[in-house]
This record gives C-alpha cells, structure tokens and sequence, in this order.
C-alpha cells in the first residue's frame, strides 16, 4: 500500500467542468502550490498556560460525539484548550490537526490539505483514494472512498479543524458534513471556530451528537486567573485578581495580555488601579483583530454604541443616522466580535471592548460623544426607560434636562425605592450646585430625605416651593406635597403630614393617569408616609386605614420597600394592641415579600424584625429576640426615624431583663424627661405611647432591680389614659404591681378595680386590650388575691390567664411574675403541667405528675385518656360559666364545635354534665 502521494495512479475528478485527469505530484495542492506542513503542527503549549480539566474532561466525555465545536470570540482560548485536551489524553486512534486558512474555501484545496493532514499524522489511506487536481471541485467518488475507508478503521480518527471561520464556503461545509455522516464512527471532528460553521448544526443537536463549548464556558475563573497570574511569577491579592477577572470577563487574551503589562509595572495593583484599557495592549489587540477588520459602517456603529450599556438596533440607528444596525449586530454576534445578545433584541459589546471603543471615539470624533448621549437620552425616556434616559442626559451634562424630565414624569419616588434608587442616588449626586430650578431642588430636597437629613432637606423644598408658587406644573407641586408628607414624618409631626397628603391627593387627579399608573411608588409612598406619621402620634385607627391603602396601591418590584413597611407597621400596631400572634405573622408575611423583592435588609425601615424581637421576648424566646433586634438595627432607619429609635431602646432595655441585667435594662432606654418634651431623634411631637412604652420598660427594670418606689412614682407620671387601650391597661398593671411590691395591697385593688379594659381579663366594658394586655390583668389580679390570701381566687384567676396566653404562647409574663406564681403552682402542680408549653425551668422546679398530689389533696387517678388542647380551651371557659355561644365567639370556632369538643369532655372525664365534669376536672387538678 503507497503511503505517499507521489505513488497515487492519476485519479478522475468530477468538479465544476466535468471529468478530468489528475497527475500525480508530491505534496502539491491542486493549485500547484506545496502543501505547508506547519499548518498540521499541534500548537505548542506555552510554559504560562493553564490546564483546565473542568474543560478538558468535558471534551473527553464526549469522546463517542460526531462533532465537538469549541466556538468562542478572538483570544478565548479555543486553540491551546485543544491542544492542551490532545497532548494530555489518550485517544483511541490517530489525531489530525488541519489549521484551516482562507484559500481553503476552495473545495479542492481544502480536501487536499485534509487527506495530508491525515496521512502527516499517521492515518494510512488506501492507494486508489485519489486527490483533488482542481481548486474550485473535488471528485464525490473521492470523498466517498475517504468516509467509507474511515468508516472501516478499527479505531476513530478525530481531525482538528482549527480557525474553520476562515471558511464560508457552503460546498466546503456540504462535503464536510457528507464524509462525517457517512464515515460513522470512523471519523469524530473537531470544529475550533470565532463562528458559526456552516455545518447544520441543528440536526446534530436535535440527534444529541454534538458537544459545544461557548464563550461563556472558555472565559477563566477566578481561581483560574490567579494559577494564570501565578504562572506569569504574579502574586496579587485575591481581591484585585477578581477584579480583574471581572473587569476582562474572564476573557483569555485579556487576562494574559494584563499580565504581560503587571510585569513591566512597578506596583501591579497600581497599575491595575490605574489600568487605562484604551491604552493597553489589549485595546491594540482588539482594535487589531475585531475593529479594524470590520466594514467601516460597522466600525461607525461600534464606536457610536460603544456609550450605551445595551443596545438596541433602533437605538443604535438613532445614533448613527443609518438603517442597517440591525443586520450587522446580527453579523456581529454570529462573528463572536465581542458582541452578544442580551435578550427581546438587546444586545451588548464587551465592556473591555466598549471602553477602549469609547477612547477611540473621543479621539477619532472630539465632542461627538455628548451628542451621541444625548440622542440616546432622548430615545430611551420616549421608550419609557427613564432611569437609562438620565444616565445619558447627565453624561451629556444636561442636568436641568435630566431634573426636569425625572420630576415631571414624576417619577421622585423611586429616590427611595425599588432597585434603581441608588443608582438614581448616585447619579444625581453628581449634578453640580450651579444647576439652578424647581427640579433640581426637589431633587436635591429629596435626596437629603433620603439619608434622613431634614433640615437639608427642608432647605431644597422651601427653595423649589417658591420657583413653583409662581408657575407650577402639577408635577413638581405633587412631588413637593409628597416630601412634605415625608418630612413631616420624620419629625413626627401629623398635622402638616395630613394637610400635605390632602393637597398631593387633589395633585393626582391633575396628573394624566397612564404617567402616574407608571409610578405606583408615589402613591404607595406618600399612603405609607402618612400613616406612619399618624401611627407615631397614637391615632391607630387612622394609621391602620392609611398603611391599609397604602398597600392596595403598592404594586410590583418598585414598591416592594413600601409595602414592606405598610405591613410591619400595621404589625407594630396590632402588637401595640396586644395581639402578638397576629402582629407576629403580619410581620414575617413583609419580611417574606422583601426578601422575594430583594430588598436589602439596610433598605427596610426594620419595624418588621423589632416587632418580631418583641413578640419572640413575650414569648421567652430570648435568642430568636436577639436575632431580630441584631437584624433590625442594621436598618438605616435605626438611629434616624423616632419609632425605630424609640422600639429599638426599649425591646433592647427588655431583653436586657429578661436575660437578668435590671442595671443594663434601665441603662438601654432614654431618659423619659426626653421623651416627654420629645427630644428624641429629629421628632418635633412626643408619641404619648412611645412615651408610655419608655416608662414601662424602665419601671420594669426598676421593679426588678428592687426599687418599686421609683417605678411607682415614675408610672404614676404617666396618663391613665392611653391611645391604646392595652398601653393604658399595661400602664395600670405595671402601677398595681409596682405598688404591690411596695407593699401596698390597696393601691394595687383600688387600680385593678378600676380597670375598664374589658375582655376575659378585665372587670370593664371598653374595648378588648387584647390576649397579652389581659393575660396582665388576670396575673395581676391573682397576685393580688394570692397577696390577701385568697387561694382560691388566685388560683382561678391563673386559671383564666393560662388559658388566654396558651394560643399566643405568651411565656415571658409567666416568667417574670414573681415568687407568688410558684407559690400557687408547687400546691397545684397538675395545672402548670397541662400547660406544658411554659416556660421549662418554671416546669422543673414543680413536682412531677407521677410524684402523686400535692400535700392535702385527693389522691384521684387522672382520666386515662387525656383532653387535648382545645378541650382544656374549652373546658377553662366552662369552668368560668361561659355559655356556649360564649366559648365559641372567644375560641372562633363554630357553637356545634364547641358542643362536640364538651361531649368529648364529658366521655374523657366520665361526667354525664358540663358542671360534673368542671368539678372532676378541678378534683383532677386540670384546672
């Protein structure tokens, strides 16, 4: 068998002018030329590069694939990836290497430089296969013999084509795509390529025969750029090494080429502090293998773009004057010249790229960039993309434009929220002082808001409220109501926060309603201003309204911040009003939605987790309370706005005491003669239960660090009288109790006696205080009785008290009740031990239920099938004579539930009556 060409006999060739006779020739292609042997040589690795085995082993276990294409942009990578893959792995027949030149796009010498190749590198062909002798043809019989002798071989050959985007020939791809289908596992073929080869691709990925490896997998990682800097003897911190990963986007060439340049540096990381890409090294790469091999509309276009972040074709017209954006972005992308598709015809070069493009374009066109901006400010707010459309106006430098444009859309709402605000922030942080008007000084008043600067603030708004007094646009007098609604709260001041509201709600209705249904922000914002302003000031019910319509109007990611705040202020509210359970999941439902959102947790106003530290304290859950409050003093609010000053100060003060530390309880809260003049943070009005919250949680402190006269006297100081019927009732409790301690019984009667909070712990006729303001009444009622020696009583007043905080889990006033509860506990152990979910140490020091009955009680067996809990719910209110009805209005079950729950009572209990079964229970200690 020959094994050179120069033994070949003359083979026939069918080409583009019939049949014809070859002669034989030693290594000539058919246009006479030699074959050059340096375009089989398997590229040599250089000592810098780096082994990639999440790479290689990709390529390896897609050994049995047809076509393997490594496609990716100039300097990715692709040649020395496979290179490195041969020269590392075993195959199981010969390997081939074809570097693919432009005169392959002849279909003659293409097939000539293939059949060398396979013979350079060890593949015996048989002596009839013949070669090419016309450039522009080759025979089909020839390449029929070839796939049919590849298709015979025992092992697979696999032919590297590297640099195929060289050919665009479509008889080149036809045959290529012929021999590999026919050859079947004989052949496998490698494609390296900056395109898309004209293979069909398609039909190899709907058959699962191909394995593509893309720009995206090429580019370098961290890890893999530090090895790459390591090889170059660079030793950079990990900082600047993900630096410059991300600043070249892992791309191959740059990353090299940067290294090249640290070497000749002085200090590498001032170098790559001070990195100017446009001129670099890498701009000369780029400008050499991307831009100046482009047609010179596609270079226009690539320089005039090179300002924006994304492009879109019509965008891209806008700034060139031309039509054609569309197919040569196509082309681009198809050519990986460092453009890519981002999605609905967006698309968007290399930021490497685009930065050295922008260098060259202020350099090519002085002065044409701030024209380019501006076009393409004007183009992005008439499609809507306002926050784009100031970016542009800025760099252009018309800032009264882009003030004026971000007002009147009116779009000042999203200074404070959604995911563009700091962006927004930090664009018009640039704008200089000189730019004078109503715009600009409602963005400036805004912006100070924002950081909680009100006096800054205060001083823009005033400025801009007198431009508009004279000539006024609906807009710009809306936004000024709305900052007016925000700085009156965070002074906490609620009449000119009212008054401002009114006037922004007759504003909207002058503003057309598709420019406001784009800002739902606005509304959202102002409602929930207001009703955090009205919350502060005590007026709950009006607050509740306002939060409530705050939210209705909160839609979509950009009001995820106000939505978040209306919800865990009307949490605050109901946990003011004693119900921790319900404040509890209102809470964790506005702290699951801005998660959802995103919303960093320095964004939220932190009233969501202060609520859940207090609830989690009622509760003795003291490191989940921990938790919430460390969550919620990251938020910006924390030290600005009067309610998280206040909440933080005093949940912080009562978990100080619940851990044992009277001293640094009463240290952790403010003085209440600040709070009374209310001189606490930027709030020009008191909160009455601020003030009331302070004065409980010191007296509290002083309680327990044994000086029950100040927490007398101070509680005293306080007025009776209360927003919040359950800050009333806690106020009165806490004086009874404190008087109590001081040893005087009868000012604690006289006080619980005149209680008038009504519900199940209380002896009035006003509005309920709540499950946690009446578990307070009935523990203070008991230790009242207990204290006159009225067993009994305390004994069904604990009764009731247990009963109501077991739904709400309300351990902490338990815990802290005193010495007195475990006095009455130790004689009816059998009660505290139906209660099993108080707190555990409380449990531990009472006898156990096995121990057998307390001194003086009857030894009666238990039932032997105990009652569940709602069965004890509803067996405590039977035994407080409530009518049926009465224990399903108070448990919210249905009255026929409630008769099944006392049947099932009676059965457990072997009593044929409701008041057989409360005296069984009560022998059985069960209540």
């Amino acid at each position: 068998m020959p094994h050179s060409t120069a033994d070949l006999p003359p083979t026939p060739v069918v080409g583009g002018s019939g049949t014809t006779t070859s002669t034989p020739s030693r290594a000539l292609i058919p246009n006479g030329d030699p074959v050059l042997a340096a375009r089989f040589a398997v590229p040599t690795l250089p000592t810098t590069f780096v082994h990639r085995p999440r790479l290689t082993e990709r390529l390896s276990r897609a050994r049995q694939d047809p076509l393997l294409l490594v496609n990716g942009p100039a300097g990715a990578g692709k040649t020395l990836l496979v290179a490195d893959w041969i020269a590392g792995t075993p195959h199981p027949g010969p390997v081939a290497w074809l570097t693919v030149e432009r005169e392959d796009n002849a279909p003659g010498v293409f097939w000539a430089y293939v059949l060398e190749a396979l013979r350079h590198h060890g593949v015996e062909l048989p002596a009839d296969i013949g070669r090419p002798v016309r450039a522009e043809s080759v025979d089909p019989s020839l390449l029929a013999r070839l796939a049919d002798h590849l298709g015979r071989l025992p092992t697979p050959v696999l032919l590297v084509l590297d640099e195929f985007e060289r050919v665009g020939a479509v008889a080149v791809a036809d045959a290529l795509h012929s021999v590999l289908r026919h050859a079947g596992p004989g052949l496998r073929l490698l494609v390296i390529s900056r395109t898309e080869p004209l293979l069909p691709l398609h039909r190899y990925r709907a058959a699962g025969q191909i394995t593509d490896i893309r720009g995206a997998d090429l580019a370098f990682t961290t890890e893999e750029a530090q090895l790459l800097l390591g090889r170059h003897r660079l030793c950079l911190p990990g900082e600047a090494v993900r630096t410059l990963t991300e600043h070249t986007e892992g791309w191959a060439a740059g990353l090299r080429l940067s290294a090249l340049a640290i070497q000749q540096a002085a200090d590498p990381e001032v170098f790559l502090k001070e990195f100017e890409a446009g001129h670099s090294t890498i701009a000369d790469f780029l400008l050499a293998e991307v831009l100046d091999t482009q047609p010179t509309e596609t270079q226009d276009l690539l320089l005039r773009t090179s300002i924006l972040e994304r492009i879109h074709p019509a965008l891209a017209d806008a700034l060139t004057g031309r039509q054609d954006a569309e197919p040569i972005l196509e082309r681009l992308q198809h050519a990986n010249a460092f453009v890519e598709p981002i999605g609905r015809s967006w698309y968007r070069l290399h930021p490497l790229f685009a930065e050295i493009l922008q260098v060259h374009l202020h350099a090519r066109h002085p002065g044409l960039d701030a024209e380019l901006h501006r076009r393409a400010a004007r183009w992005l707010a008439e499609a809507g993309r306002l926050t784009e459309a100031l970016a542009h106006a800025a760099a252009a430098g018309d800032w009264a434009h882009a003030a004026d444009r971000f007002v009147d859309e009116p779009a000042i709402g999203q200074l404070f929220t959604g995911l563009d605000a700091g962006r927004l922030d930090d664009l018009f942080a640039a704008m200089p002082a000189e730019v004078a008007g109503p715009a600009p000084d409602l963005v400036r008043a805004a912006r100070a808001l924002a950081r909680y600067d009100v006096e800054g603030g205060l001083t823009h708004l005033r400025s801009a409220e007198r431009h508009l007094a004279r000539h006024g646009a609906p807009a710009a007098r809306l936004s000024c109501a709305f900052l007016r609604v925000l700085a009156a709260r965070l002074q906490g001041a609620a009449e000119p926060a009212q008054t401002a509201a009114a006037q922004a709600e007759r504003l909207q209705r002058e503003i057309p309603p598709e420019r406001l249904a784009a800002h739902p922000e606005l509304p959202a914002l102002l409602l929930g201003n207001l009703g955090s302003v009205l919350l502060w000031a005590g007026r709950f019910d009006a607050a509740r309204t306002a939060l409530k319509a705050a939210l209705q109007a909160c839609e979509g990611a950009t009001t995820a911040a106000p939505r978040y705040d209306a919800l865990s202020r009307l949490a605050l509210i109901d946990y003011l009003g004693g119900r921790p359970g319900r404040a509890a999941g209102l809470a964790r439902q506005a702290l699951a939605g801005a998660t959802r959102c995103g919303l960093a947790p320095a964004a939220r106003a932190g009233i969501g987790q202060l609520v859940l530290a207090a609830v989690a304290i009622d509760r003795d859950e003291l490191p989940e309370a921990r938790n919430a409050l460390e969550q919620a003093a990251v938020s910006a609010a924390a030290q600005h706005e009067p309610t998280m000053t206040v909440g933080l100060a005093v949940v912080r003060s009562r978990l100080l005491l619940a851990e044992g530390d009277p001293a640094a309880a009463l240290g952790a809260l403010p003085s209440v003669d600040q709070m009374a003049v209310g001189r606490m943070p930027v709030a020009a009005a008191a909160s009455p239960w601020a003030g009331d919250l302070v004065a409980l949680a010191a007296a509290a402190a002083q309680l327990a660090g044994g000086d029950p006269g100040s927490a007398v006297r101070l509680l005293e100081q306080r007025g009776a009288g209360g927003p919040q019927c359950a800050i009333a009732v806690a106020i009165a409790v806490a004086t009874a109790q404190a008087q109590l301690a001081a040893g005087d019984s009868q000012a604690a009667l006289r006080i619980l006696d005149s209680l008038s909070g009504g519900g199940p712990g209380t002896a009035g006729h006003g509005p309920a205080p709540g499950p946690a303001g009446a578990v307070l009444v009935l523990l203070a009622k008991a230790q009242l009785a207990d204290t006159l020696g009225d067993e009994a009583a305390a004994y069904r007043l604990l009764v009731r008290a247990l009963a109501t905080a077991r739904p709400e889990q309300l351990r902490r006033p338990f815990q802290q009740a005193g010495p007195w509860l475990r006095r009455v506990l130790r004689r009816r152990p059998a009660l505290a031990h139906a209660h099993d979910w108080l707190p555990t140490e409380l449990l531990a020091e009472l006898p156990k239920p096995e121990q057998g009955p307390g001194p003086g009680q009857a030894a009666e067996a238990l039932p032997v099938e105990p009652l569940s809990d709602r069965e004890h719910d509803v067996l405590e209110r039977a035994a407080q004579l409530m009518s049926t009805g009465e224990i399903a209005a108070d448990l919210c079950l249905s009255v026929n539930t409630v008769k099944t729950h006392l049947k099932s009572i009676n059965r457990k209990l072997a009593a044929s009556r409701r008041g057989e079964a409360v005296r069984r229970a009560r022998q059985l200690h069960l209540l």
